[in-house]
């Protein structure tokens, strides 16, 4: 799959789809840093012991949800300029 946009030059098509993924890493990183802990917790465990560790849940996946989001982010900045997926020709 590739970006296309009618009468776009080769060189506009990289400047923006670069623009794009670096406006949707930096969005991505602010969205993230609101869902993960800045550190880890202390667990105590069920014999009086307990250990430090990283919470998990449906926020806190340090790189998939990164990944999805910029993905996510970067198509729809695409999108907005009027660019479009299409196939390898």
């Amino acid at each position: 799959m590739q970006w296309s946009k009618p009468d776009a030059p080769t060189e506009q098509i990289a400047r923006d789809q670069e623009e794009c993924r670096n406006l949707a890493w930096r969005e991505a990183n602010v969205r993230g840093s609101l869902y993960h802990p800045v550190a880890p917790v202390f667990a105590p465990g069920s014999m009086g012991r307990g250990a430090m560790i990283w919470p998990s849940g449906a926020y806190v996946d340090p790189f998939g949800y990164q990944i999805m989001e910029e993905n996510r982010l970067s198509q729809f900045c695409m999108e907005s300029k009027g660019y479009s997926l299409e196939s390898k020709k």
